[in-house]
């Protein structure tokens, strides 16, 4: 077989055994699932009416609010999941799996391969789970034509990817488990920061600075441009470079780390 055929067929092995993980032990992906499940149905209903007036200009009606915080929540979810991917890869690490895998005839690399693409398959469902709920309560994207609707979703897998390499890396850095799932909380507490809650310009002006120049915010504003028609600006590019840079910087980050010799 050749070099190509040997890495496909040892990454589709470890695709399926995190698969394996994620089926037999569905606990950390229903937690971390269920953080932005809660904000959603949390912020709708206790603060909707309230939000959407401030948004909208008009009544009080939490349509408003909900059409504004569902694409915010999408990324938060794949933020969360993805600190399930730092925490495996650390277990990986550190129960000594890793070290068997290195005496074995698999290609090196397959090892990564396996966790980032699963971690994304991983998102996309948690992210059409969260969708599903947000569609129960009221989301609605009547106007996005059916490019715009892949072009969203391609976002969203981009974004998938840039995460899970930064958390695989993030994975590889943590001496177990709970370091490994607190190095990651930026990924999760970003979104907490950014317009995904409430527009940038309603923020203090000594804030707004630290709300628009990072990751999430031209994501979130690019996936609301799609689904809901609002302007997009120069977020779209904006989203996209950063995503391309962080799954860059995140895969040469793993795959250093991974390759350094075990001390």
């Amino acid at each position: 077989m050749s070099s190509l055929s040997l890495a496909v067929r040892d990454s589709s092995t470890m695709l399926r055994r995190n698969l394996l993980h994620a089926r037999r032990y569905p606990s950390m992906t229903l937690n971390l699932l269920l953080t932005p499940v809660m904000l959603l149905l949390l912020f709708v209903y206790l603060f909707g009416d309230v939000m959407s007036a401030g948004i909208g200009g008009g009544g009080a009606d939490r349509s408003d609010y909900i059409a504004y915080i569902v694409p915010g929540i999408l990324l938060m979810t794949i933020g969360g999941t993805t600190i399930g991917t730092a925490v495996s890869v650390s277990m990986d690490m550190t129960e000594g799996i890793i070290a068997r895998f290195r005496t074995m005839a698999i290609h090196r690399g397959s090892v990564l391969v396996g966790h980032v693409v699963g971690s994304v398959l991983q998102c996309v469902l948690s992210v059409v789970l969260v969708g599903a709920v947000g569609v129960a309560i009221g989301f609605r994207s009547t106007d996005a034509t059916v490019l715009e609707w892949v072009a969203a979703f391609g976002l969203l897998v981009l974004f998938s990817l840039a995460l899970t390499w930064i958390a695989v890396g993030m994975g590889l850095i943590s001496p177990n488990a709970e370091a490994a799932s607190n190095n990651a909380m930026p990924l999760i507490f970003l979104p907490l920061i950014s317009s995904a809650f409430v527009p940038v310009d309603a923020m203090p002006g000594w804030f707004q600075p630290i709300a628009e120049y990072q990751p999430f915010t031209p994501a979130i504003e690019t996936l609301r441009g799609l689904l809901l028609g609002t302007e997009i600006g120069h977020n779209g590019w904006l989203a996209v470079v950063w995503c391309v840079g962080l799954a860059v910087l995140g895969y040469f980050w793993s795959t250093s780390k991974f390759n350094q010799d075990p001390r």
